[in-house]
């Protein structure tokens, strides 16, 4: 399937810029992507492509960065360049004698930030563009706009003809999951891959003595999946000092694990000393961890926390090609008020967006996004609860009752 919904964008970055950084969780089709993209966005021949998976190649490239790179008489598309760092100081030496665009396309399984070689000798040379797990739309084959018509004037007045269906959900995002329709055959996969992730991508981070540890980690994160991040309680639960904790869940947000949605407040010096909620960043790969299946929907206990890490992964998705880009966050005031998600545009507007695993909304459901628009009325431009019924429904004063559906059907 063709990630149509990023390649104008990364050809764009090509087209400008001399090194593109394409990063994002092992098989997401990152390799496909930039395959793909060394058949068509370059003169046929032009581009070679190498992998630094194979043996041979990540020894050679290990042992002279320098003679690696200068061996290149075209482009050069780099897989799994994170798996060694010193390539980037020999990438800036070449970019600094021949600044042409689309010189390096690199792809990467660990997050930019956490490459440091990358963020410091690259700078002001290289694009970076993250590549996620398959979203709704993609996997439909159409491009969503959602964020695009919340920040519009009006909203459509229905959403499409396919209604959430919790099966969904457990497939998540990644296109092997996605492709094994049994879903024992999918657990299956999702085992092997937290496995790859740990052992592999993540010693490749930083050398973890007591790797054993990992997979429990992530299953109590899984379990606690869209609550706010209790470091004290998280520490309790897994028998980890802090201090360890806290350099376990870094690796797993520079595996594409995990993400963390930063509180929202008013004031802008306010925002870092509020609690961030914590999310498994694929809803699949969180089920899998917590044993949730479309039978038990109705009664698992993180139900709530699934459906909203999905919208949360949706919107991740949808950022990265929308026109109208936007920054997330939460909300939350110290009476208990909350606001699942909050968009808010570079110009200050902002959009709340509760989601609800209910099929009907009453006007209570609203409470946490009326208190988001006390806090910032002229910014304020709507709030939104998402649920699994089928109609839009006003609730007046900006504020609507919207199917999940809309998420990719908008």
């Amino acid at each position: 399937m063709l990630r149509r919904n990023i390649e104008p964008t990364i050809r764009a970055a090509l087209a400008d810029t001399p090194v593109v950084l394409l990063t994002g969780a092992r098989q997401t089709g990152k390799s496909t992507l930039a395959r793909n993209l060394a058949l068509d966005a370059f003169p046929e021949g032009a581009a070679r492509m190498v992998t630094l998976d194979d043996a041979t190649t990540l020894a050679a490239a290990a042992s002279d960065p320098e003679g690696f790179i200068a061996d290149a008489t075209g482009p050069l598309i780099i897989d799994e360049v994170q798996r060694v760092p010193k390539l980037f100081l020999a990438i800036k030496a070449s970019v600094d004698r021949d600044r042409r665009p689309g010189r390096f396309l690199l792809t990467g399984s660990a997050h930019a930030l956490m490459i440091p070689a990358a963020s410091t000798a690259l700078v002001g040379r290289m694009e970076v563009q993250t590549l996620w797990p398959f979203s709704q739309g993609e996997l439909e084959g159409h491009e969503e706009a959602f964020i695009d018509a919340l920040f519009q004037d009006s909203i459509p007045g229905q959403a499409g003809p396919h209604p959430f269906l919790w099966s969904q959900l457990t497939a998540g995002g990644y296109p092997e999951a996605v492709a094994r329709g049994d879903s024992s055959r999918r657990d299956a996969w999702f085992g092997s891959y937290i496995t790859t992730i740990l052992q592999r991508d993540v010693q490749d981070l930083a050398q973890i003595e007591r790797i054993s540890e990992l997979p429990t980690l992530l299953s109590l994160i899984a379990a606690r999946t869209a609550n706010l991040l209790n470091m004290a309680e998280l520490s309790r639960s897994s028998g980890l000092p802090a201090t360890t904790l806290k350099r376990y869940l870094s690796l797993f947000f520079g595996t594409f694990l995990t993400r963390e949605l930063p509180a929202w407040s008013s004031n802008l010096s306010k925002r870092l000393v509020k609690s961030p909620k914590l999310f498994v960043l694929d809803s699949g790969l969180a089920a899998h961890l917590v044993g949730f299946s479309s039978d038990s929907a109705a009664t698992h206990a993180t139900a709530g926390g699934l459906l909203e890490t999905f919208v949360v992964g949706e919107l991740l998705k949808q950022n990265t090609w929308s026109r109208q880009t936007v920054t997330l966050h939460h909300y939350r005031t110290h009476g208990g008020r909350e606001v699942d998600v909050v968009l808010e545009s570079p110009h200050g507007a902002l959009v709340g967006l509760e989601v609800k695993a209910s099929r009907s909304v009453s006007a209570r459901d609203f409470r946490g996004l009326d208190s988001l628009r006390d806090e910032a009325p002229d910014r304020f431009k709507r709030g939104v609860v998402l649920y699994r019924g089928d109609q839009v429904v006003s609730f007046g004063r900006g504020r609507s009752a919207v199917p999940l559906n809309a998420l990719w059907s908008w």
